[in-house]
């Protein structure tokens, strides 16, 4: 079988729709102490890493009595946005947040915007959460920066101004968020608010997936299953594939099995071919070349790619028609046992519709 796969088709307007489906819409958890935090906020800081929300009230509380300090302040509006160590109470999370925000506080910024974007401590209000993520944005707060510039790409509360997206993901994905790279790759690719640059597409795309974004990882895969831009690279391509086949994505899932029923990057295997057909299939991507290629299998192999499939599949939301009869199909009475899918020794990578 001597196919190559199908390029990916999504554009700027699908990605769009994906990507504003899955916008950061609560605010991330202080990984750690920010930038410039006196030893004594950072205290605090490190109580909340460590899950000490007690000691962190304390600490930040103390800091914002003695030094009306907006980090601590910040900090304290987490605590209570999420119900950590106190009660959850939005109206106080949302204070503390504003006091913050007042003295220049980013992170206090960004959340006010989160909060009125969802509504959250009063009505939606989608302008002024725009207005916020902006403010938040020039400050240098990274996810701020990504969640307009799908805004603009969405092109319904502010213009569409493929430019300005494209200057807002950049400077997300320069310091390393993997959905920004991606979708700054797509940018490159068709040339949107970019000059089109094919080499700066894929460098992107890779970046995106070798940090485990599982779109990326698929459409990697297939840019070195083809050779696409970059170096042909099929058994690389098996190993992108494999790791986004794992998280659930049909698209990959479909393609590791067609790999695995050519032999192309991966050791010929009917049985997985199979078994990760009857899994793509059941969250909704389906191929004829394989849908025939099971069909014409022995009975025994057939039944044993199935018995393969049945244990992921019962974890899975269907998506698509069972693959099963009414009698072999999995139910909860058929819990699925933990399985570790081990590739031969020469492993492949994943690629990517």
């Amino acid at each position: 079988m001597a196919r190559a796969f199908n390029a990916s088709l999504i554009g700027t307007a699908a990605l769009a729709a994906a990507l504003m489906s899955s916008a950061a819409i609560a605010q991330p958890k202080p990984a750690a102490a920010p930038p410039g935090l006196a030893a004594d906020a950072d205290v605090a800081y490190t109580a909340f890493q460590r899950g000490f929300y007690l000691t962190a009230f304390r600490e930040a509380t103390k800091r914002v009595d003695e030094k009306n300090d907006p980090k601590s302040m910040t900090l304290l509006g987490e605590l209570y946005a999420d119900g950590l160590g106190v009660p959850n109470d939005d109206k106080k999370a949302n204070d503390w947040y504003k006091l913050a925000a007042a003295r220049g506080d980013r992170e206090a910024i960004f959340a006010l915007a989160m909060f009125r974007l969802t509504g959250r401590a009063g009505p939606i209000d989608r302008n002024e959460g725009a207005k916020l993520l902006g403010e938040a944005a020039k400050l240098g707060h990274v996810v701020a920066a990504y969640d307009l510039a799908l805004l603009y790409l969405e092109g319904q509360l502010l213009p569409q101004d493929f430019g300005r997206a494209a200057e807002l993901m950049k400077m997300a994905a320069d310091v390393g968020n993997p959905q920004a790279q991606y979708a700054l790759a797509t940018f490159y690719k068709e040339g949107r608010g970019v000059k089109m640059d094919a080499k700066e597409a894929n460098r992107l795309l890779a970046a995106a997936a070798r940090s485990g974004y599982t779109d990326a990882e698929v459409e990697y895969a297939i840019a070195l299953f083809n050779g696409t831009g970059v170096k042909k690279d099929e058994k690389s391509a098996g190993e992108f594939l494999l790791k986004a086949a794992r998280k659930n994505s049909a698209p990959a899932q479909s393609r590791l099995a067609l790999m695995y029923a050519s032999g192309r990057g991966l050791k010929t295997d009917p049985i997985q071919a199979a078994r990760w057909h009857i899994i793509a299939k059941a969250g909704g991507s389906n191929d004829q070349f394989l849908e025939d290629f099971v069909r014409k299998m022995s009975p025994a192999d057939r039944t044993t790619a199935e018995d393969k499939a049945k244990p992921w599949i019962a974890r899975m939301q269907l998506r698509g028609p069972s693959p099963f009869s009414q009698a072999s199909e999995p139910t909860a009475q058929q819990p699925a046992k933990t399985e570790t899918f081990k590739p031969e020794p020469a492993k492949p990578e994943p690629a990517k519709p």
